[in-house]
């Protein structure tokens, strides 16, 4: 069960302490796209490339792993310019691997950040990555996934139950 569980969960990406996590010695961000920095089939809007911008800035490695396809993770980029992974295969941990060797990071300093957990909790718990899970950004999804989130609702609810709300990424 506990690998269904992240390692922090807070309601928005945009509401993570990313000063917190580069004081602790992170150094790469693999983020999901999809309900986790724009709403589902959203192009990159003004919030997620200012965003995107200032955590580079603050000396942050970014790549995208998304399980669409290529022209739907480009359409999104096209504007942020970040080393994306398209068709990753989530759970499987092959894209979180790949993106740290783009990034130059490991493990350690590597945290994913997503809003699905049987596909972005449980593929960075796969790779042996911390993985902070975010609430979905809208309620616009395509059937499957609403399919997956029926499922899912247990899980958040044992999460929550076991004080999961107050975990934090603490090194």
């Amino acid at each position: 069960m506990l690998k269904l569980f992240p390692n922090a969960w807070e309601k928005s990406t945009y509401d993570i302490d990313y000063a917190r996590l580069y004081e602790l010695g992170y150094r790469g961000l693999i983020f999901d796209i999809d309900n986790t920095l724009v709403f589902d089939c959203a192009p990159a809007d003004e919030r997620s490339i200012r965003f995107l911008k200032e955590i580079r800035e603050m000396g942050f490695k970014v790549c995208l792993l998304s399980n669409n396809k290529e022209r739907r993770v480009k359409m999104f980029n096209q504007e942020i310019g970040a080393d994306y992974i398209f068709r990753a295969k989530k759970p499987r941990p092959d894209g979180y691997e790949k993106a740290m060797e783009i990034m130059g990071t490991n493990r350690k300093n590597t945290i994913f950040i997503g809003d699905q957990i049987f596909t972005d909790v449980c593929g960075a718990r796969n790779a042996n990555v911390k993985v902070i899970m975010v609430g979905k950004l809208g309620p616009k999804e395509e059937k499957h996934i609403l399919l997956k989130r029926v499922f899912e609702a247990p899980i958040r609810l044992a999460f929550f139950l076991c004080g999961g709300h107050r975990w934090k990424i603490t090194e």
